[in-house]
Parts: structure tokens; C-alpha cells; sequence
């Protein structure tokens, strides 16, 4: 059967580079690719060559190739011509003989032409081929050959004016001789001999020095030559890398340096860490910041800004003269130290005892700082950096100008929210979470109108994480907006089968605002509504006042809202009364109803000031026709007083915990 590819033969790198003389030719018979081997046994060029049909086939020949050339194309196995007399560019005759096998690329068809040359002509294009290859590797390499013991018995000219060895000075040194004197690079220089005296190859970048100690890099390469007892001599090919070296140094130092202060940046730092951990070194992680630094950058010039810091630089490292430090931002500092923390909260006197002095005055410079250790707190660098840096969030939000460290039940919480964050990426990418849904009644007429969905997750590891625990992490990692779009899904093609089953029932899920602020979700969002089959007024989209507030001032989420709800899709506004309760904002975005949060159902029956209140929240929402929707009644009580209000809904244990899909249709 034809072979069929999808590369381009006129550019295929191994079309070219291939040493046995070979060309393709087109579906017409005109070259598209035209060897080296080719050129080095017939002395055409590709460029003279390539859009022409081959100029080197004896008169007597071409009739024959005419008639077999369509033969040839149609030909689903190989053919083979045997002793074809050929001409070279020169004139001289040639006899080969050819393999020719037909391919298709892109839809068109193609002649693969191998050559196969007579015994004489292949030993002089050996012979030839060979001379190439020495004069390549001569001109391109530095290249030395060693004996068995390792000393040197040549180098061409490249390596002796790298090396800066005279021909005479360099026959007799050893392999060794041309390293670095240092314990570690002799080492280097060991492992690299073992090598090739095992009969393998070694190839890398390694550290050489001149005659007068001038260090070096080059790629080497290290070839055993074989005999039939091992090993006899070995070869070097090097290519000098120094350029690179240097420009991979200054890279290096962009990368892993603090220009400003020359202290190591976060990326360096996470290296350093990493290497301790895994050499099972014991170590604080100290988290520094100065306090209020902006509002000082606002008071003082960039020039003092600039000063202090520098100061500041100089006081880390004078104090912890044994530790690591690193600028990991403009104002925050991370120090490595195997130190206790006696010690470390020592610093604080001693910036007090070296004020830091600016145009002869002192600036008013004070820092907190959060301790973890390895490994009795975290056991990894992010782990201990968030550690850290939530332990200085904390003492910032106390005050600040201190040094401390979380509890045994923090850093216990820490750890599990980690794992949690972890899990939630398994169960997005294996779709383990589920949905389950909580009925709504209907006081009016005692049926289920509507159902709040949940997100339900299981984990086979951590066991069941709840909402309340999930969506504060989701929201965090950036995952919310995955569970959303995993929730719209799940709940609309839910709302759909029960329509289509006769089921009239409407479904709530909560969003965020910050899943809003993607100019698309209104698109999404109805996109998803289309491809489930889901009608618009089955979806109910809660919010929470903060969602509201934040709302209120971004015009584009008030837009796609306006627009859903133009669509048919309802807004509720959860947990009222609980947060930012604002009269503007329901007057502003388009919302259908309102839900009094459980707090206060929970006392009303014995809290006639709290009756008095849901009362009143529930003739507010009538007032502005919207409807009013109580949250987590559970008693018949509560259930008879906000029927008394003119609640129109409720939901709660006493209609029904949450539940899967098939059990809400057992209301009906």
C-alpha cells in the first residue's frame, strides 16, 4: 500500500541530511528534494536541480523511464531497476541501480528515488564521505584523541588555540589537566572517565581551564574508540560555550537576584527551600513585612523610599548573619533560619536599638513577622510560606510592630484546607461533585414550586466537605467559577427533564459576583440554557448582598443581569438583612424576590422584637412587589406566623432536608 505523510519533502530537515544519495520527484517527474549524498555523487546542487526533471539520464535511457513512468506511479509496492547507466555533471558515467517507492503527501503523489550505488563507486563515495566528515569535524570541533591512560596524543588546531597549548607542550597531558584543579571538578572529571571506560559515550556541558588558568565552558562530547579487548583511545569533541555561559549567568542573576537590594528573589528562594527540605534540614521560615510602607512612600520621597530600604536590607543582614534572606515583594522580606524563635523576635529590639536615619531624622520604621518551622509546622514550601504570610496577615490585623506564629489548630486547619484545595482539582477534572436540592413550599397553595440546588461533594480521601467549607476555598483558588459552570449545567438539565416530565418545578443556584465580572457569563449562561433545553423562568440565580453592593457599582454585571432577566431568568437576593442592606440596590438591579435569612426565624417565636421585624420585611417586600421567601423554618410554629405575615414561601427541615433529583419528585 502507498505510504501516506503529512510533511512537506522540499523542507523535511532528514530529506536533506540523509547521506545515501536519494530525491523525490513530483507526480510531472521534476525533483522537489535533492540530497547531499546526491550532490556528492552526481555534482548537481539542489538549487540547480530542484522544478527539473534530472538532466544526468543517458539519451538511451529516457524513453525507458517515459514509458515506465506511469507504471511507476500507480505501483503500490516498491520497484527496484537494476544497473541503470547513469551521467554525472562532469560527464563521467555511473552505473546504479534505484528504488523507487511511491508516496502520497497532502493528496498528491510522489517518487521516492533511492540510489544504490555499484561496489566501486560506494567504496569511492565512502572514501569521499569520510573525507568530508574529518574536514567537518576538523573545522568545527576542537578535538583531541587520548591513549588508554588518559594523556593526550592530539589536538587539532580549534582545541590548541582554545587551550592555548603549543602542539609540542600538549602530547602528554592528561585528560585531568584540562580541568579545573578544585576537589569538585576533579570529581566531575572522574565520573566522566568511568564513563567511557565502561565503552559509553558521555556528552554534556563541563568547566575547562587554558595553560595559564583561564577558565572556559564547552559542550563536550566524549566517544570510546573499541577494540575487540574494550576501550583503546577516546575521543573529545567540544564546542566552546562560554558566550552562553555568561549570558545564562547574567540571566540567572535577572531571574533569581533582587536588583535593588542583591538579595535572592522568591523564584531563588523557593529553590533554596526545596534543597533544605530535601536534605532534611530543620529551619524557621520567617515572613517580615514593614508596616503601613505605603503610606510612608506618600510622606517621603522615592530617594528616601529607596534609602530605607536598603537600611533596612543592611539591618536583616547583620542580624541574621547565619541565615537566607529574600525580597519577595517591595515590602516583604522571607529569612531561613535554623535559629529559635527567642531569637527572632529579638529583632525587633534590635531595629529599635539601630533606628534607621534619613536627612539626619528618623524614620518611623516598624515590622511584623509570621514564623513557621520544618517540620513541625508545614512540610512544604508553599505550605510554609502560606503559613507564614497568614500568621502576618493575623498580627497585622492586631496591630502590627510584632513577631509571632499560628497555633497548633491553625496550622492543623491550614493544612487541611490545602488538602481540600487539592481534592477540589481531582473532583472537578473526575466530575465527583454532585447536586442535591432542597424543596421550597409554597404557603399559598402547600406545594413545591421551587428548589434550591447544592453542591454535594464526597471525597473518597477527605470524606464530605459542606458548601459552607467548599465555597469560601473555591472562591479563593479561582475554582468558583469551574463549580458554577458545573452547578448551571447539572441544575438546568435537571429543570428540563422535569418539565418534560410534567414537573413545573423551578431551581435556584447561587453565584458569585466575582464569576459576574467575566463580560461573557450572561452568554454562558444562556448558551447553557439552550444546549439543555432548559426555559429561562426555570432558573433562579441567588445572590448575596455583598454580590449586590459590589453590583451596584459595575455597570457591566447590571447589564448582564438587565439582560437575563429580559430572557426570563430571575434574581433572588439571599440572606437578607444579615449584610449590606441597601434600599438602592434593590432598586437598581433587577430582583424578584428576597429570602429572610434563618437568624431570624430561628427566634422569632420567642423574640417578639424579631417578629416584629420579619413582619415588617415581609409587607417591605410586598410593598415593592417582590416575593418574600423565609429560610430554615423547621417547626410548625414558624411556619403558622409567617403564614399569619403573608410570607409567600418558605424552606427548611420542615418541607425537606437536601435531597437527590428522584426524591423531590416524590412531592408530586
Amino acid at each position: 500500500m502507498r505510504e501516506t505523510q503529512h510533511v512537506n519533502p522540499t523542507v523535511h530537515p532528514l530529506t536533506r541530511q540523509t547521506p545515501c544519495p536519494m530525491m523525490i520527484l513530483n507526480s510531472k517527474g521534476n525533483i522537489v528534494s535533492w540530497n547531499r549524498g546526491a550532490e556528492i555523487a552526481f555534482g548537481y546542487t539542489e538549487i540547480e536541480l530542484e522544478g527539473n526533471p534530472p538532466p544526468f539520464i543517458v539519451k538511451d535511457y529516457t524513453n525507458t523511464f517515459k514509458d515506465r513512468w506511469l507504471n511507476i506511479l500507480q505501483s503500490e509496492v516498491p520497484i527496484q531497476l537494476n544497473n541503470i547507466l547513469l551521467q554525472k555533471k562532469k560527464g563521467d558515467p555511473i552505473q546504479i541501480s534505484l528504488i523507487l517507492n511511491t508516496l502520497s503527501i497532502n493528496d498528491e503523489s510522489f517518487v521516492h528515488c533511492q540510489f544504490l550505488l555499484v561496489e566501486e563507486e560506494a567504496v569511492d563515495f565512502v572514501l569521499n564521505e569520510i573525507s568530508n566528515i574529518h574536514e567537518y569535524l576538523d573545522s568545527t570541533f576542537m578535538l583531541a584523541a587520548l591513549d588508554q591512560e588518559g594523556l593526550i596524543t592530539y589536538a587539532n588546531p580549534l582545541f590548541l588555540k582554545q587551550s592555548k597549548w603549543t602542539p609540542k607542550r600538549i602530547l602528554g597531558k592528561s585528560f585531568w589537566q584540562l580541568f579545573p584543579s578544585d576537589s569538585k571538578t576533579t570529581e566531575f572529571a572522574n565520573n566522566i572517565w568511568k564513563t567511557l571506560e565502561t565503552g559509553n559515550q558521555w556528552h554534556g556541558e563541563a568547566e575547562k581551564i587554558t595553560k595559564d588558568g583561564q577558565h572556559y565552558w564547552v559542550d563536550l562530547t566524549a566517544i570510546p574508540l573499541k577494540n575487540a579487548k574494550g576501550p583503546s583511545h577516546y575521543i573529545l569533541l567540544e564546542n566552546n560555550i562560554s558566550d552562553k555561559k555568561q549570558l545564562q549567568e547574567r540571566l540567572e542573576k535577572f531571574a533569581y537576584i533582587d536588583q535593588e537590594t542583591g538579595l535572592m528573589n522568591r523564584n531563588r528562594l523557593e529553590q533554596v527551600v526545596e534543597s533544605m527540605i530535601e536534605e532534611r534540614n530543620h529551619f524557621s521560615l520567617v515572613y517580615f513585612s514593614i508596616d503601613k510602607f505605603y503610606s510612608l512612600k506618600e510622606i517621603y520621597n522615592d530617594q528616601a523610599d529607596r534609602i530605607a530600604l536598603q537600611e533596612f536590607t543592611q539591618r536583616l543582614k547583620k542580624y541574621f548573619q547565619d541565615s537566607v534572606i529574600a525580597r519577595v515583594s517591595m515590602d516583604e522580606y522571607v529569612v531561613l533560619t535554623p535559629l529559635g524563635e527567642w531569637f527572632i523576635q529579638g529583632f525587633l529590639s534590635y531595629l529599635e536599638q539601630h533606628p534607621i536615619y534619613i536627612n539626619h531624622g528618623a524614620f518611623p520604621i516598624s515590622i511584623s513577622g509570621g514564623i513557621s518551622k520544618y517540620p513541625n509546622d508545614q512540610i512544604s514550601f508553599s505550605h510554609l510560606m502560606k503559613a507564614s504570610y497568614t500568621a502576618l496577615k493575623k498580627i497585622q490585623a492586631e496591630g502590627g510592630a510584632q513577631i509571632g506564629s499560628l497555633s497548633t489548630a491553625d496550622h492543623k486547619a491550614l493544612y487541611t484546607k490545602s488538602i481540600i484545595e487539592k481534592r477540589l482539582l481531582v473532583a472537578l477534572n473526575q466530575q465527583d461533585l454532585k447536586v442535591s436540592y432542597q424543596p421550597q413550599l409554597d404557603l399559598n397553595t402547600g406545594e413545591i414550586i421551587a428548589v434550591e440546588a447544592f453542591v454535594r461533594w464526597d471525597d473518597k480521601e477527605i470524606g464530605t466537605v459542606a458548601p459552607d467549607v467548599l465555597i469560601p476555598i473555591a472562591e479563593e483558588t479561582g475554582l468558583i467559577n469551574n463549580i458554577g459552570t458545573f452547578m448551571l449545567e447539572q441544575v438546568c438539565m435537571q429543570a428540563a427533564q422535569w418539565k418534560e416530565s410534567g414537573l413545573n418545578i423551578k431551581a435556584s443556584i447561587n453565584l458569585s459576583v466575582r464569576e459576574f465580572r467575566d463580560k461573557n457569563m450572561a452568554k454562558q449562561i444562556s448558551s447553557i440554557l439552550e444546549r439543555t433545553n432548559c426555559p429561562a423562568e426555570l432558573l433562579q440565580i441567588e445572590i448575596t448582598e455583598k454580590f449586590a453592593l459590589e453590583a451596584e457599582a459595575e455597570k457591566s454585571i447590571i447589564k448582564q443581569m438587565k439582560q437575563l432577566h429580559n430572557d426570563g431568568v430571575r434574581f433572588v437576593l439571599d440572606d437578607f438583612g444579615t449584610g449590606y442592606a441597601s434600599f438602592r440596590y434593590m432598586q437598581m438591579l433587577p430582583l424578584s424576590q428576597f429570602k429572610i435569612d434563618q437568624t431570624f426565624i430561628s427566634s422569632m417565636p420567642y423574640q417578639p422584637k424579631t417578629q416584629k421585624l420579619v413582619n415588617g420585611m415581609i409587607q417591605f417586600g410586598k410593598s415593592i412587589h417582590m416575593g418574600v421567601l423565609a429560610e430554615g423554618v423547621e417547626t410548625e410554629e414558624q411556619k403558622e406566623l409567617l403564614a399569619e405575615y403573608g410570607c409567600d414561601a418558605i424552606q427548611g427541615y420542615l418541607v425537606g432536608y437536601p435531597m437527590d433529583a428522584d426524591d423531590i419528585e416524590k412531592f408530586f
